[in-house]
């Protein structure tokens, strides 16, 4: 089965390219309308008519086409996004009792898949018409799905739904923290709630004031808050740093667990980029593998561990299928402790009030060569500290040996709002020198190339302001939260980039960020923040990783071990014989 898409928004629609897809197509010059162009000047693509040889995909200047051969078994996409558009075949299905993950690429059907399974979204299976349950119970007829539709249909399970985007909630909502809560606590549970999401301090506050965080952790209370025995969190730990990461996802987990005897069954589905936490909280999980923006496969249901090792494998062992072709891989070895001897700069004594908050970093020292992370809790002086390295906010007292710095920043409106009407190739123009061409094949910036600023989704805009950061040429590059709208490939990518590029250029890398899988595979040292947020922030290390990890993970009170196939991080469970000795011998990170 052969399928065509058209990426909407690459397509010129005629400009700067004067449709060279319809002059090279073939069939076009056999004199048959195999590519067309629509009402909307875009073009469509007969896929009936197309011989799948791939000369439009490689002739057309802004990668909008794509040709994709597909097993005759998966004839009718359970939705398609119109003509020439990205289609999903297969639906995950909640279990009653269990926490279900979904793991896959950024665009590769997750969001469209919970919204159709939510009822916000219609089936369509491919044509223009949208369809009711009816049509889903006959199409898992036979299924365990078909029990689920057919459950839903007649109003059996209820669903509460934490949506991706909680950025829209300040636009559809002017009022109080307490108010919105109020109103949506159908069970009659807010102060256990707002208690157990630390949410009191700021339940007078408006909506429109909070940050990411705190918008998250509202979102979630409104969910749980709803009754329900079917609740859907969409990325529930984006903007959260990772001790907040941990407490949602024992947050979350109990609502399976501590089910009171009177009460039914709760079924959970999450769609997690944090492996080591969506691995923590998951009983089960659905791979969604295919081509970003083209196509979506929902896996057949997997354990947690057989999923996660298989999605990272690249390889599906009961569908048979080879979904990347190379291994993400971790390594066997415990971190090797580098004896650097060639300093860069170091720090002392350094002191910086913002309102009532006190910085505090007594010395430390970077050298060439290193690749450090930074982890803290959120509000606790990171992004502030970062700063006072790249210059662009001074110290009160104490000394900070000057170097050149080039400076992702948290947020990527600082530096990218100014560009957004210049496309990404005058942003990062292409340079002959072999480190800055590898950057740019790695983070796949060629295919964004002739795409504006401001047309960017997050994850590309992320690559794009990653690049950038990495091509200046600096003494010290500093990237603030360069995971962030990434998804699992993407950060991974990233990692070995970033690793690769401190050991060829000689060149010092900072990294703040949440993810503990991501830091824990670029990292040869870390930087650990103490304190109390909004308080006081203190600055410790940097240290080599075991002890810093280590002076991290106790604080946190997790241990981690190695998988024994992947050889990737994972939390032990809590009070467990490996969790007890680990604790016991004073080795919370794996040795």
């Amino acid at each position: 089965m052969r399928l065509a898409f058209v990426n909407k928004e690459n397509c010129k629609a005629g400009v700067d390219c004067n449709y060279i897809c319809i002059s090279v197509c073939p069939i076009n010059r056999a004199k048959k309308d195999c590519i067309t162009i629509a009402e909307n000047k875009k073009i469509n693509i007969d896929e009936k008519l197309c011989i799948g040889c791939g000369i439009c995909v490689k002739r057309c200047p802004f990668n909008a086409i794509s040709i994709i051969n597909l097993p005759e078994e998966l004839k009718t996409p359970i939705h398609r996004y119109g003509k020439n558009g990205f289609a999903l075949y297969n639906l995950p299905t909640p279990v009653f009792g269990k926490v279900i993950g979904i793991l896959g690429r950024n665009a590769i059907g997750k969001t469209t898949a919970l919204k159709i399974i939510s009822g916000m979204l219609k089936p369509n299976f491919g044509s223009e018409k949208e369809y009711e349950y009816d049509e889903l119970i006959r199409y898992f007829k036979g299924k365990e799905s078909q029990v689920f539709f057919e459950k839903l249909k007649s109003r059996e399970i209820t669903i509460s739904y934490k949506p991706q985007n909680i950025d829209q909630i300040p636009r559809h909502y002017d009022g109080k923290v307490f108010d919105l809560l109020k109103k949506a606590d159908e069970k009659k549970i807010l102060d256990e709630i707002v208690e157990k999401l630390d949410l009191k301090n700021i339940l007078e506050r408006n909506i429109k004031q909070l940050s990411g965080g705190e918008l998250q952790r509202v979102a979630i209370a409104a969910t749980v808050l709803k009754k329900a025995n079917l609740y859907i969190f969409d990325e529930p730990t984006s903007y959260l740093d990772i001790n907040q990461r941990l407490k949602i996802a024992k947050f979350i987990r109990e609502i399976v667990d501590n089910k009171n005897a009177d009460e039914e069954e709760k079924s959970l589905l999450v769609v997690e980029h944090d492996l080591l936490v969506l691995d923590y909280m998951s009983d089960l999980i659905y791979v969604i593998y295919g081509k970003p923006g083209c196509y979506g496969i929902v896996s057949v249901l997997k354990s947690t561990r057989q999923g996660i090792n298989e999605y990272l494998e690249g390889f599906l062992r009961e569908e048979n299928m080879r979904i990347r072709e190379k291994q993400i891989i971790f390594e066997k070895k415990p971190p090797i402790v580098f004896k650097r001897e060639e300093k860069l700069c170091s720090w002392n004594n350094i002191i910086k009030k913002l309102n009532d908050f006190i910085l505090e970093a007594k010395e430390g020292t970077l050298f060439k060569h290193q690749v450090i992370g930074v982890l803290g809790k959120n509000g606790i002086g990171k992004t502030t500290f970062a700063k006072i390295i790249a210059g662009i906010i001074k110290p009160d007292s104490g000394s900070f040996e000057k170097v050149v710095v080039s400076y992702k920043p948290q947020y990527l409106s600082e530096r990218m709002d100014s560009f957004k009407e210049k496309r990404v190739l005058e942003i990062i123009p292409i340079k002959e020198e072999e480190q800055t061409i590898q950057i740019i094949r790695n983070l796949e910036i060629p295919v964004l190339q002739m795409k504006k600023i401001g047309e960017l989704s997050g994850g590309e805009l992320q690559r794009v302001a990653i690049t950038d950061c990495l091509i200046r040429e600096a003494d010290v590059y500093l990237l603030d939260e360069p995971s962030a709208y990434l998804d699992v490939e993407e950060r991974m990518i990233i990692s070995k980039t970033i690793k690769e590029f401190a050991q060829k250029t000689g060149k010092t890398v900072l990294v703040i960020d949440h993810d503990l899988l991501f830091l824990d595979s670029l990292s040869e040292a870390l930087i650990v923040f103490s304190g109390t947020p909004a308080m006081n922030g203190i600055v410790n290390g940097p240290f080599d990783m075991e002890t810093g990890m280590n002076f991290f993970l106790e604080k946190l009170g997790i241990t981690l071990r190695r998988d024994v196939e992947t050889n990737r991080p994972r939390i032990n469970k809590e009070e467990s014989k490996k969790d007890r000795e680990q604790k016991v011998s004073g080795k919370y990170y794996y040795t």
